[in-house]
């Protein structure tokens, strides 16, 4: 087998985050599930964006986010999500490429306009979201590029992406590429509600080995196993999973193998201004750990260093470099 040569490919929804503080009464108005994911029309898209306060507009998408994250501790990353041949895709294009993330999938020349993502942060750090998917639908199979997903140590694969037929096929085909390739795929579940529509087609997924590393949060793992119990979540996990890690907020993740469960403490931090993008910075964090022969401790502490850097402030990507970060905390990449 040749050496990588990406660390980490990412493939999910290419989305802009347009980001606004509220209030939850505002969340209430507008008919919004705190902490959630809801998926919006264009029309619905419109109305929130008339309706929200002043807003920050950044380059997002959970995989991609996760993918930046990885370029941020120096490892090597791609990733693949389509976008429109329109301003935000340019914007996001821009964005990716200069988060030293290489990003070839060709635009869209027609059809829905890049995809953008509604958040709502409340005082309590929660990030409610409301995703227009648009452009980021039409990604198929024939954006996935054999020789691109053989060269990548891990490719990782967003939950949402669930969603459209064709970016289901196109998810399944770059998972056949890189076995076929001897390389490992991550699938992280994405949200709750995104595990209630594809609980069976997820739980096939794990179990029969089309994906080998697993990421939850516990609303999530609770959601696939249907179960409020979590060790009862955690033991059916263990034997489904080769390797899954469950994320925890404050009480850190757990890692979990066949051999074992190991719990890892979560980083502290000052103060708590934004939970979005944690799941997707603690991935990174763990992935490139893995990519780079670290074990599952190291791992899932890299992991907790990018989730902690994220949370404290507004936006789903590092301000600072996490490699500098990690050598900081005596962690070497």
């Amino acid at each position: 087998m040749t050496s990588p040569r990406y660390d980490v490919l990412g493939i999910g929804n290419a989305i802009v985050d347009v980001i606004a503080r509220a209030e939850d009464d505002f969340l209430v108005k507008q008919g919004m599930h705190k902490g959630t994911m809801a998926l919006i029309d264009e029309a619905r898209a419109q109305a929130i964006y008339a309706a929200m306060g002043p807003a920050v507009e950044s380059s997002g998408g959970s995989a991609a986010n996760t993918i930046v994250g990885v370029a941020s501790f120096g490892a090597r990353a791609s990733f693949v999500g389509k976008v429109r041949n329109d301003d935000l895709g340019r914007t996001f294009a821009h964005d990716i490429r200069a988060a030293n993330v290489a990003f070839d999938t060709k635009p869209a020349g027609t059809g829905p306009s890049t995809a953008r993502c509604y958040i709502m942060v409340t005082p309590d750090g929660e990030r409610t979201m409301n995703t227009y998917l648009g452009a980021a639908q039409d990604l198929k199979p024939g954006d996935i590029d054999e020789a691109q997903v053989a060269s990548a140590a891990v490719t990782y694969l967003e939950g949402y992406l669930w969603d459209p037929p064709q970016a289901k096929e196109a998810f399944v085909k770059a998972a056949e590429i890189a076995h076929k390739n001897g390389r490992r795929v991550a699938l992280t579940l994405s949200d709750a509600f995104c595990v209630d529509r594809y609980r069976t087609e997820f739980l096939d997924l794990i179990r029969k080995g089309t994906v080998d590393i697993v990421f939850a949060n516990e609303r999530e793992l609770h959601s696939l196993y249907e179960t409020a119990d979590f060790d009862t979540a955690v033991r059916v996990l263990r034997t489904d999973s080769k390797l899954a890690v469950v994320t925890r907020s404050e009480k850190g993740c757990v890692v979990v193998t066949r051999d074992a469960v190991e719990s890892v403490a979560a980083e502290p931090v000052a103060k708590v201004a934004d939970l979005t993008g944690a799941g997707d910075l603690f991935a990174a964090g763990f992935l490139v750990g893995l990519a780079r022969g670290k074990d599952h401790r190291t791992s899932a502490r890299l992991g907790g260093l990018a989730a902690g850097e994220v949370i404290q402030h507004i936006g789903a990507r590092p301000a600072v470099s996490l490699n500098a970060l990690a050598a900081e905390n005596g962690l070497r990449v």
